[in-house]
C-alpha cells in the first residue's frame, strides 16, 4: 500500500489515463474499462482541486474517453490528448516552509488504484 500526504492547501493532479484511470489500449480493443480502486480514489480528491487527465490517444479518441469518464463520474478540469508516450516530468519549487510541491506516484499498468491512498493534513 502506498500513501500521499498532502498539505490541506489546494492541488494540482496532473494524471495519466490509459494504464492508470482506464486500461490501457482497451478503447483500441473495444474492451474500455475503468481500472480498480478509481472511483473510490476520485471521491477523496477535495473538490477544489484542479484535475487535468494526460493521455497518449489522438485527437480523434477525444469524445468516446470523455464520455466513459464522465459515465463513470470521473472529474477533470482539463484533458491533454496527442502526448509523447514517454516520460512525464514535473518540475516544481519548494515552499519556504520546505513543503515539497512536486509529488510522483508510479501505478503498475492496469492495476488501478486500489492500493494508494490519500492523507491531508493542515500540519505539513
Amino acid at each position: 500500500m502506498s500513501s500521499i500526504f498532502l498539505s490541506d492547501l489546494g492541488h494540482t493532479w496532473l494524471v495519466d489515463v490509459d494504464g492508470t484511470i482506464l486500461e490501457h489500449n482497451g478503447h483500441k480493443s473495444g474492451r474500455e474499462r475503468l481500472l480498480p480502486g478509481v472511483e473510490d480514489f476520485w471521491k477523496k480528491i477535495p473538490p477544489e482541486d484542479y484535475i487535468i487527465l494526460l493521455s497518449s490517444r489522438d485527437e480523434s479518441s477525444r469524445s468516446a474517453t470523455l464520455a466513459f469518464l464522465e459515465k463513470y463520474g470521473i472529474r477533470y478540469n482539463r484533458v491533454i490528448f496527442g502526448l509523447p508516450v514517454g516520460e512525464r516530468v514535473l518540475i516544481n519549487d519548494e515552499k519556504l516552509s520546505g513543503l515539497k510541491t512536486a509529488i510522483a506516484e508510479n501505478l503498475k499498468r492496469n492495476e488501478g488504484f486500489s492500493d494508494l491512498n490519500i492523507y491531508i493534513s493542515s500540519e505539513l
